[in-house]
């Protein structure tokens, strides 16, 4: 499908439709006039055959208890195979209502209170939350910012667990906001660290679908087989964030190891009793069916966003450092030679009328960063480029 025809197709306006993005900017931002490229949801409706899917059962009129038909997993068994080369395995899978909800019920499963958690800021900020709201002890190692993009800083992050007694890392691959999509040997060296010194590993991968060309995802799980790591690996990914469904509250964590598995299907009987989303697993598995081509026209227009975003920065402001995009739907910038942090909100928010993801959001380290979503419309990036454009000239003087 061409970028025009998927546009065309599939963008949607979203106003007065209860979108968190457009029409709840006034409660997050105190602004509803602004342009949302925060919250990581896109602008384009669901693939027609997910529409059609749904239709045909709301047509049949009943929403009861259900099962979750043998199909799903076969199809996302092959789905597994044609894009990320991983040997999944039915009995690994449990169903949760989000990756984040997982986040949070495997932190409360697989540590106590005190214990103490590592994370790799800036990353994604309910990681934070899901360890301090619990009572565990928050440990980070920051990436190291280079002239090649961002790197995991391995002696600060061995250090950290060796010092500290960490019981469980938390990894964000892909990696958001960064846009990292760690290679084979980088994950290689986390985990090696991670068995050395018998941490619990979960891989946060729901952004694993959405790598831009030139770069090829692998899987925590795949590292792990070779490392004999199995048993200390637990893996959360969705369709939520490749194909928009993150209301149909349908994900995945994969639970490899038997006594992983045993330990949290024991708290989950005590902690969360909730039923899986029929709409959900519906368009799930139909996504994972029908979903390659779509994808790949997705892919194309974010990858033109983000070359659309860098070219023109590039061109009338350079001062804007723009990192390498490899993965997620998620562009990463630095403003720090172009506005003191200070005028950030200032500037972003107040004159060029931007409602943004803030670098301070992910670590207190990247404060000067914006994170801009990407998976929306030529014409909002253009939009963007433009409001910022107006903004520089007004710092420099111009008219």
């Amino acid at each position: 499908m061409e970028k025009a025809e998927f546009i065309q197709n599939y963008y949607q306006q979203r106003q007065q439709t209860d979108s968190l993005k457009w029409d709840g900017l006034k409660e997050r931002y105190g602004d509803g006039g602004l342009l949302p490229l925060w919250v990581a949801d896109m602008d384009f409706s669901v693939p027609s055959f997910i529409q059609e899917a749904l239709k045909q059962r709301i047509d049949h009129g009943i929403f009861g208890y259900s099962l979750v038909p043998e199909t799903y997993f076969s199809t996302y068994q092959r789905w597994q195979k044609r894009h990320e080369q991983t040997a999944f395995q039915k009995d690994w899978l449990h169903f949760t209502t989000g990756v984040v909800q997982g986040l949070y019920d495997l932190i409360n499963c697989f540590t106590n209170e005190g214990d103490q958690v590592i994370i790799q800021p800036p990353v994604y900020y309910p990681f934070f939350d899901a360890i301090r709201k619990q009572n565990r002890q928050l440990v980070t190692s920051e990436l190291v910012e280079t002239e090649d993009g961002y790197q995991m800083d391995l002696a600060n992050f061995e250090n950290k667990l060796i010092t500290n007694d960490v019981k469980l890392f938390v990894l964000c691959s892909p990696h958001n906001p960064v846009g990292r999509v760690w290679n084979k040997a980088e994950l290689k060296e986390i985990l090696r660290l991670c068995k050395e010194n018998d941490v619990l590993v979960i891989s946060d991968e729901i952004h694993s679908d959405l790598i831009l060309p030139g770069h090829s995802f692998v899987s925590a799980v795949t590292v792990a087989e070779e490392l004999d790591f199995l048993d200390h690996l637990i893996v959360c990914n969705a369709p939520s964030k490749t194909f928009n469904l993150a209301a149909l509250l349908n994900a995945h964590i994969w639970l490899p190891d038997k006594k992983l598995q045993k330990k949290y299907q024991t708290w989950e009987s005590i902690h969360r009793q909730t039923e899986n989303s029929l709409l959900g697993q519906l368009a799930g598995q139909k996504a994972y069916d029908q979903g390659d081509e779509w994808l790949q026209s997705l892919l194309t227009v974010i990858g033109q966003n983000y070359q659309l975003l860098k070219k023109q920065l590039a061109e009338n402001i350079p001062e804007i450092k723009i990192h390498d995009l490899q993965g997620t739907y998620l562009a990463w910038l630095d403003l720090r030679n172009w506005l003191s942090t200070v005028e950030t909100k200032q500037f972003i928010q107040e004159q060029a009328g931007l409602a943004i993801d803030y670098g301070e959001w992910f670590s207190p380290e990247t404060k000067g960063f914006i994170r801009i979503n990407l998976a929306t419309s030529p014409d909002n990036i253009e939009s963007t480029v433009k409001r910022l454009i107006a903004v520089n000239r007004k710092i420099k003087g111009g008219n």
